[in-house]
């Protein structure tokens, strides 16, 4: 989908933004393996809260060591309670399942951990990579195409071994529908780092576990519950710091 923009829209990458691009591959392709994994052995509302609690604190770090970006103590107050609203998500979450296999869940716990740093580490490094190029979609239009040469293969493989294949057009559709929202969610962070503070542009990027609860209530009918709406309250708030402190 992102192939054609990138060959006849914008101008193609010059020296050693190829390179930088090289990169991409491997760290997004380490993140979505590792991600894998934790679904595999973990419930999503478990591992998604860890994922997403670690990649502001890391971030910020990384930032700091590579951009030499500073945080004022308010901001640091307000990255620490957006990340400790998200991990107490996670704990809230895991207290109501049932049935929970404790070693299968450490194991997925410590992955989806492993996973937040890698989120840490594509920020940073994808920041970097768009703060080089001179035109900004040329980075994002090449870095689509590069992010999306492996899973396809991997799909088609996991997909012939299947003992009872689903429909590919229904799959098809939503992986389209998924590919398009990719372009704005992962394209808008990229250009909030390229215009801004990394490390703000991450805390604010963890907000999205509150929209996620918000569709979840009124789309799909699930509970929040107050615990979940005091935690998501803590994160706002987390969030309001980072931007105004």
């Amino acid at each position: 989908m992102a192939l054609p923009f990138a060959l006849f829209v914008f101008p193609l990458p010059e020296g050693r933004l190829w390179l930088v691009l090289g990169g991409v591959f491997f760290i997004h392709a380490l993140y979505k393996w590792l991600m894998a994994m934790a679904y595999s052995r973990g419930a999503y509302t478990a591992v998604y809260p860890v994922v997403r609690g670690t990649g502001p604190l890391g971030t910020v770090v990384l930032a700091w060591l590579f951009f030499h970006e500073s945080f004022r103590p308010l901001q640091w107050a307000g990255v620490l309670l957006l990340s400790g609203g998200i991990m107490g998500l996670a704990l809230v979450n895991i207290a109501a399942m049932e049935h929970i296999g404790r070693r299968t869940l450490r194991a997925a716990l410590l992955i989806a951990f492993a996973s937040g740093l890698t989120v840490s580490a594509y920020t940073a490094y994808d920041a970097f990579g768009i703060r080089l190029a001179p035109d900004p979609f040329t980075f994002l239009a090449w870095f689509f195409v590069i992010d999306g040469l492996l899973f396809p293969l991997l799909a088609i493989r996991w997909y012939a071994r299947m003992p009872e294949p689903p429909p590919l057009r229904p799959l098809a559709l939503r992986g389209m529908i998924g590919g398009l929202i990719g372009f704005v969610s992962f394209g808008g962070v990229m250009l909030a780092t390229r215009l801004d503070k990394v490390g703000e542009a991450a805390a604010l990027r963890e907000t999205s576990v509150i929209f996620a609860a918000v569709i979840g209530w009124a789309l799909l009918g699930e509970r929040i519950g107050w615990a979940r709406a005091g935690l998501m309250g803590a994160i706002a708030l987390g969030a309001v710091l980072v931007e105004t402190g």
